[in-house]
């Protein structure tokens, strides 16, 4: 048989930095930004609340010592988006909602991390001081951000200052890697130093590069990310032991259930607050699929791939467990997740709207193949008879494809109005903004800022019944 020796050190260097780094890279700040609030709700005491709750349903209910069942309910707080996000982008779910999930997704692995750290220091050393736990929680997580911010700045100069598309993949690369490696060197947290790294990487980076420069980057950390996915599962399937995930099956069965009520706990428990800030409030069918799409992933697989020998036969344990969980929620969860967005009328998919898409897609590259073309020109890249003889073929496909648009939105009623709704969504939202810059400012009481919220959560709301 093949046997593996690996250090939890060795797991979390070689996998959760490509990982982590990946999704950060992609996600848009400005998105991010006006949903933050929730998302560090649902991501700090959210965690804490999972974590909790699926270790009292393992200890009371499944027998487990307090320490296995809190180690097990940590690492399996980190939820991983990956199959729920490609579901939203192919049905064309709410951006806003693709930004919840995966933004959530995101700093909860950070979070959960840094608990699962405490927590299994806990359970080798049989000492817990409450005040120090804490006070550990916002210095690790803390200290971790601001090297990863530090390093990222650093980097993203490095990068609008060169344009070779080689250098900047290995320079991205080396961040990775590195801003872990520094930040742990300083022990605080690794992972979230990655995800601030990346997140300001992925935003202020690619606005110096070339077109070629980001296909190359985003292919490479699309592949790469693809390449630790597919190995964290390939070494959890040799160091599960199938008699166990067979004898384990009905803790596994509870255990999933213990971590879908906490989740369940933390979404509706805590969504209610959104209300509260600029982002306006989430809509309860949104509610459902965001506590649906806790899927369990890579993160818990690779943390418990590293837990150290020091455990024992609670080690096997806890590896069948969270290689059955995340199985679990695969085989359900996101199997079910397309259904459920189109049973609760998330998204109504038809062939009008993927229609539009296409033209839209087609007459905005178009335009930017245009404005390039005029830019070659007024470079004197490019001689004036070229020019004259490529640009009437690009303008003779852009009447094209604008009169199919144009006849699309006149046959298609149904597609004019989704539009007027997003659109009108957006004014809402803007108005909503606007609202509360006027109230932080003094310009409006408290009173006033109450009503005015009020009305335009109405309208919202409204919306979203259609």
């Amino acid at each position: 048989s093949i046997h593996i020796e690996l250090t939890q050190e060795l797991i979390l260097l070689v996998f959760l930095p490509p990982l982590i780094f990946e999704a950060a890279f992609h996600l848009n700040f400005a998105k991010l930004k006006d949903n933050l609030p929730l998302i560090l709700i649902l991501a700090i005491p959210g965690v804490l609340v999972v974590t909790f709750i699926t270790g009292g349903v393992m200890m009371f209910g499944g027998g487990l010592s307090m320490s296995t069942a809190l180690v097990f309910g940590a690492l399996i707080a980190a939820t991983d988006p990956v199959a729920v996000v490609a579901i939203f982008k192919e049905l064309g779910a709410p951006k806003r909602l693709a930004t919840i999930v995966e933004g959530e997704s995101l700093l909860n692995d950070g979070t959960a991390i840094v608990i699962f750290n405490i927590i299994l220091g806990v359970a080798l050393t049989g000492e817990f001081n409450l005040s120090d736990g804490i006070a550990d929680f916002f210095i690790v997580s803390g200290g971790g951000l601001l090297i990863g911010l530090l390093l990222g700045w650093i980097v993203a100069r490095l990068i609008a200052a060169i344009d070779d598309h080689l250098i900047e993949t290995t320079l991205t690369t080396v961040l990775a890697y590195g801003v872990y490696l520094v930040a742990e060197q300083f022990h605080v947290s690794g992972v979230l130093a990655v995800v601030a790294a990346g997140i300001l990487n992925g935003n202020v980076g690619p606005k110096g590069m070339s077109a070629t420069t980001k296909i190359v980057l985003f292919s490479f950390w699309e592949y790469v990310a693809f390449v630790a996915n597919s190995l964290i599962f390939l070494l959890i399937g040799l160091e599960i032991k199938p008699d166990l995930l067979v004898a384990h099956w009905g803790l596994i069965v509870l255990a999933g259930g213990g971590v879908l009520v906490g989740r369940a706990l933390t979404v509706y428990g805590f969504s209610w607050l959104s209300q509260f800030f600029k982002s306006g409030p989430v809509p309860f069918r949104w509610q459902h699929i965001i506590t649906w799409g806790g899927l369990k992933g890579a993160v818990s697989l690779a943390l418990a791939l590293g837990l150290p020998t020091a455990l024992g036969s609670d080690r096997d344990l806890i590896i069948s467990l969270t290689f059955g969980v995340a199985l679990l929620t695969l085989l359900v969860q996101a199997t079910t997740m397309g259904p459920l967005i189109k049973w609760l009328r998330i998204v109504t998919p038809s062939h009008a709207r993927e229609q539009y898409q296409m033209n839209m897609g087609q007459l905005i590259a178009l335009k930017a193949a245009e404005n390039r073309l005029s830019e070659l020109r007024q470079d004197g890249v490019i001689p004036p008879k070229t020019w004259e003889e490529l640009y009437p073929e690009l303008a003779q496909q852009e009447e094209s494809v604008a009169s199919a648009l144009q006849a699309l939105l006149e046959k298609e009623p149904t597609v004019h109005h989704d539009l007027v709704v997003t659109a009108r969504r957006e004014l809402l939202l803007t108005q909503r903004g606007t609202l509360h810059g006027l109230h932080h400012d003094g310009a409006i009481s408290d009173g006033v800022f109450e009503r005015l919220i009020a009305q335009v959560d109405s309208a919202l709301d409204a919306l979203d019944e259609h």
